[in-house]
């Protein structure tokens, strides 16, 4: 096949360089933090945004013409993808990539037609993961698109359309786990409501736990070793999403006893329309147990919706990658460009330069990140904030020693009066400025 991206493999050449198709940031082997880039950022490409859109919008109609998308054959067309998807990976150098199973194979008539098909191409990407290297960070199933799961999947009113979808993510996480996944992710795409009117809360409520008890109870039968993840997205593209931000899923797997079993797959995107910096998110999910992985991406802040664009903002993904470092950096996870090109941008290279943007400004703001964690003056702020808790009184309270009536005698033994303490926010503010 002829190669479909202009030009040879991106390499790093230095802030320096001049050259639009290299990395100013991304030196995949430089030591940051007793780690190599590479493992640091655990970057991968995503299937979806980067092969499957064809840059339609609710507007306007397709505006890119690929080779994969012109082919008759919807099997040849995804082999076409298969390749074109490969090369990038090559060229990027980027270590993993992420796919829906409508992404790489076509849906069929039955679901026996659409498993054969997906298997089909399972044994090509078998292929290419070995020639290549490039490994798998997640798979997931995709139970939003087609009609049949117009009112939710899990949630839906119907119970066939429940047992469709359970028997959809089944064979998905059996294709994710043959091709060494590291993870597999839940987005909820349609679960939620457009009114309260024909929506019984507390039923869908127990039909999704049930269902997410399933999956993980199937993940332990096949030895599947990787995380489970659930995506948190407010909103769009109904009313009212169950999987609003990461509060509201802690919440929900605490209810369903899966807290010790599922973690957070993280976008931001996502992060910023429910109301929330990236940072806050991750910040939460790493307060209690659930971080797990990425979705690097942006929107835009005159548009109140999903536009998933690429990030381009170091300052702004820095104070994100400083969130990720203090939380112990990736494990499993890593950072997945869920974002696509503009509509506009209808040129093979025009992919080539959204990666090596985004890649650049996250190898950047990793860098600035590190600065902030070796000296330590950060940390040393906040410590100092809290260093009262560290002393005995505040033990005593954390620990169950205190009681109401020994914490008044102790104020009233002292006639305490404490003086407030400023939190520093425009010096905490200028000393991130100062690292960038």
């Amino acid at each position: 096949m002829k190669p479909f991206f202009p030009g040879t493999a991106i390499t790093y050449e230095g802030p320096e360089t001049d050259n639009p198709l290299a990395y100013r940031w991304y030196d995949p082997v430089r030591e940051v933090l007793g780690k190599p880039m590479a493992d640091q950022l655990r970057f991968a490409v995503c299937y979806w945004h980067t092969f499957g859109w064809q840059g339609n919008d609710p507007f306007g109609a397709p505006t890119f013409f690929r080779p994969w998308m012109d082919e008759p054959d919807p099997m040849a067309g995804a082999e076409i993808k298969l390749g074109a998807a490969f090369e990038l990976f090559e060229k990027l150098g980027t270590p993993f990539f992420t796919f829906h199973d409508r992404d790489a194979a076509p849906e069929g008539d039955t679901l026996a037609r659409s498993n054969a098909n997906l298997d089909r191409i399972a044994e090509s990407i078998e292929g290419e993961m070995s020639r290549t290297g490039v490994r798998l960070l997640w798979g997931t199933a995709n139970l939003f698109s087609h009609r049949r799961y117009m009112s939710g999947a899990a949630t839906n009113p119907d119970p066939e359309v429940f047992a469709y979808a359970a028997a959809q993510v089944k064979h998905v996480m059996e294709v994710t786990h043959r091709l060494n996944g590291e993870n597999y992710v839940l987005w909820g795409g349609r679960e939620g409501y457009e009114t309260l009117l024909n929506t019984d809360l507390a039923r869908e409520a127990d039909q999704l736990g049930r269902f997410m008890n399933l999956v993980v109870e199937h993940k332990h039968k096949i030895g599947f070793a990787g995380t489970i993840l659930i995506e948190p997205k407010p909103h769009e593209p109904t009313k009212h999403q169950y999987d609003h931000d990461a509060a509201a899923i802690h919440g929900f797997l605490r209810k369903y006893g899966l807290e010790r079993e599922i973690k957070l797959n993280i976008e931001v995107n996502h992060a910023t329309l429910a109301g929330h910096s990236f940072e806050h998110e991750i910040a939460y999910a790493a307060a209690n147990g659930l971080f797990g992985s990425l979705d690097i991406n942006r929107g835009d802040p005159q548009l109140g919706w999903d536009t998933d664009q690429f990030p381009n903002n170091a300052q702004d993904v820095a104070i994100a990658m400083y969130t990720v470092l203090r939380a112990g950096g990736f494990t499993s996870g890593g950072l997945n460009f869920d974002a696509k090109i503009r509509r506009q941008s209808i040129e093979p290279d025009d992919i080539l330069h959204a990666h090596i943007g985004g890649i650049d400004v996250c190898a950047r703001a990793l860098l600035i990140a590190a600065r902030m964690v070796e000296d330590g003056k950060l940390q040393g702020l906040l410590d100092d904030r809290y260093a009262g808790w560290d002393g005995p009184l505040g033990q005593s309270i954390l620990e169950g020693g205190a009681s109401l009536d020994s914490l008044a005698d102790y104020v009233l033994e002292r006639d305490l009066d404490p003086e407030p303490r400023s939190g520093r926010q425009e010096r905490l503010e200028n000393l991130v400025n100062s690292y960038l």
